[in-house]
């Protein structure tokens, strides 16, 4: 069984709610924050693979089409290369918030669907995020959490940015 770190995108990857960009609907709204892809190239050293899992209701509420988001996360995957990040596959619910699906986090089907496909062994894996969904569907899917933030009871650590968290998980995985 391999090893995985999945992580959320908006707040975690990718500035959203910043004086440059809101919500990232097109390609070109999406800005790496400090140190992302130094942080997964790090994580890629270690792990066998890198996942991206993410809500996205504002495809579910109509303020993109999928066929944009899916643009959006090529185009974050191949900017990411360009460094020497790589990012093995990046999956989401399109769902509206509150919509009961499966997929949304705070439940796990996300994660546990691609431990399933890739031959992941959850308990020797990873989860960051930057909200308690994210700690949720990680604990839900029984990999170890890590909130980016400044407190979460829920997960096993909390760091303050990607950077940190790579490193956090690197010395306790």
């Amino acid at each position: 069984m391999k090893k995985a770190v999945f992580l959320d995108r908006d707040g975690v990857i990718n500035e959203v709610l910043t004086k440059r960009v809101k919500f990232v609907n097109k390609p070109k709204d999406l800005y790496f924050l400090p140190g992302v892809p130094e942080a997964i190239k790090k994580l890629n050293a270690y792990f066998d693979f890198v996942f991206v899992v993410t809500n996205q209701g504002g495809v579910g509420l109509g303020y993109m089409k999928e066929s944009e988001l899916k643009k959006i996360h090529l185009h974050m995957i191949e900017e990411l290369k360009k460094q020497g990040a790589h990012v093995d596959e990046a999956v989401y619910c399109p769902h509206k918030p509150k919509a009961g699906c499966a997929c949304r986090k705070p439940n796990s089907k996300l994660i546990e669907d691609l431990a399933t496909k890739y031959e992941v062994d959850l308990s020797k894996s990873f989860m960051v995020g930057d909200t308690d969904t994210d700690i949720m569907a990680g604990k839900k899917a029984g990999t170890k959490t890590v909130y980016l933030g400044e407190r979460n009871p829920l997960a096993d650590a909390v760091c303050n940015d990607l950077s940190e968290a790579a490193e956090w998980i690197i010395t306790h995985q």
